[in-house]
């Protein structure tokens, strides 16, 4: 097995905290996952990395270890079965098997695992539930379980939007809703009786960012690519919105770049109804291939301006 740089794998720094890896790793996975990449067989092999990478740098012991040991090519004292013999390429196969089965709910039917083992969405995201069991007894012993089960859904900014469909699976139940449309970051959706001895399912929202847009109340932000000529002389340009369809803009004549304009009623879903606004951000751009004509004409521009 070839040495993996952990971090690099997770895309994040080796000072990089607990709370930028599980969410280096959120993303990750859900790019990644197979059910978004049916046949894909390298981003099979980029999420089983990500799940590596993941499981190592997510536990302290196991990560302080790695940044000991991790790129010496050495198994440390008392890790000899932890790790593979002459790199630090991650579990041995039955321990690394019994990792995913626990954090990806794979031990078998309904997607049960290990102690705090969780759902997942199809989309592919992995939600991890706080207190789902009461405790885990030893060989023989039975599972006491709580009355509720606490976990994250992650939705991207789209699916916020609009509305999403969702299926989760819980202690081996596999339960549908709907995330309503203008859902916001933080938000908390509750299946009453769905989870484990009757209790309820209670469900955190995490909108991720979408580097288009930004949200802000109830309005949209985005920015705009606006030919020079176009700022200078007037005219329209096409502007996508975060339904996803083409709205077109009329740019004034003289508009300089970081101007914002306003598309009324193509921002966010209000509670009461309707929408706030999609603000556009002019950003003026000229070619970075002219012609010889277009570097004529800017020529001629220039020495007008002497």
């Amino acid at each position: 097995m070839a040495y993996k740089d952990y971090y690099e794998v997770l895309g994040v720094s080796r000072g990089a905290s607990d709370a930028d890896i599980k969410s280096a790793y959120r993303k990750l996975a859900k790019q990644y996952h197979p059910d978004k990449n049916a046949g894909d067989e390298k981003a099979a092999e980029k999420f089983k990395d990500i799940g590596e990478a993941y499981a190592v740098l997510n536990d302290p012991e196991k990560r302080k270890v790695y940044d000991q040991f991790g790129h010496t090519g050495h198994v440390p004292p008392g890790y000899e079965g932890g790790f593979q013999g002459g790199d630090f390429g991650g579990f041995d196969g039955s321990q690394f098997s019994d990792f995913f089965q626990g954090l990806f709910g794979q031990a078998g039917p309904g997607g049960r695992g290990g102690a705090g083992g969780g759902f997942r969405s199809p989309g592919g995201q992995q939600i991890n539930i706080e207190d789902l069991l009461g405790g885990l007894g030893g060989a023989g012993q039975s599972r006491r379980f709580v009355q509720n089960v606490e976990g994250e859904l992650q939705v991207t900014l789209e699916e916020a939007y609009a509305g999403s469909d969702e299926v989760i699976n819980v202690d081996g139940k596999r339960l549908s809703l709907r995330v309503p449309a203008g859902t916001r970051d933080g938000a908390r959706l509750r299946l009453a009786g769905q989870g484990p001895g009757g209790g309820d399912v209670l469900l955190n929202i995490r909108v991720l960012e979408d580097a288009r847009f930004e949200l802000d109340g109830d309005d949209l932000t985005t920015t705009v690519d606006v030919p020079a000529p176009v700022a200078a002389l007037g005219g329209d340009v096409k502007v996508r919105t975060l339904s996803g369809t083409t709205g077109h803009l009329t740019v004034p004549p003289g508009s300089s770049s970081g101007r914002k304009m306003r598309l009324r009623g193509q921002g966010w879903p209000k509670r009461g109804g309707g929408h706030g606004d999609l603000y556009v951000k002019l950003n003026l751009t000229v070619p970075k291939h002219p012609t010889e004509q277009e570097k004529d004409l800017y020529r001629q521009l220039r020495e007008l301006q002497h």
